[in-house]
């Protein structure tokens, strides 16, 4: 994770390689520097009970990863399936360039860009299946 900035919000907690980090009292901003470190924002943590859509359940297993609840590879296997059924279903380009970007972050075990990625496509299945109830 070479070149990280992590900006926190006042008693903010951060997943850093296992061990959960809560700022103080002030915003403060922190630089990541030793490559391949895993790191999730607990604000942005997706609870089990929350992984109930196609994109939540892949952003889910990143997050595993990331907090070093699941093996990479096995993790990157299932999420590389699941990507592929993404991509049979998501199919406008910009859903392509993020699922694009998550295939090669998995592929290189940076699973931090993956997640970052894939949750970007969250808003558009949230719509699409808000379209899809109506």
């Amino acid at each position: 994770m070479s070149g990280l900035v992590l900006k926190l919000n006042p008693r903010e907690r951060v997943l850093v390689n296992g061990a959960v980090i809560e700022n103080g009292d002030r915003r403060s901003k922190l630089s990541i520097i030793t490559p391949n470190a895993n790191i999730l924002r607990l604000r942005d943590a997706i609870h089990p009970g929350q992984a109930n859509t196609p994109v939540r359940r892949v952003c889910y297993i990143a997050q595993l990863v990331l907090s070093g609840d699941a093996e990479p590879d096995e993790a990157g296997r299932q999420m590389l399936s699941g990507i592929a059924q993404l991509s049979q279903v998501l199919m406008d380009e910009e859903s392509h360039d993020h699922l694009s970007t998550a295939t090669r972050a998995v592929k290189s075990g940076d699973f931090y860009r993956a997640l970052k990625s894939l949750r970007s496509l969250l808003p558009h299945e949230d719509r699409l299946m808000a379209a899809h109830q109506q």
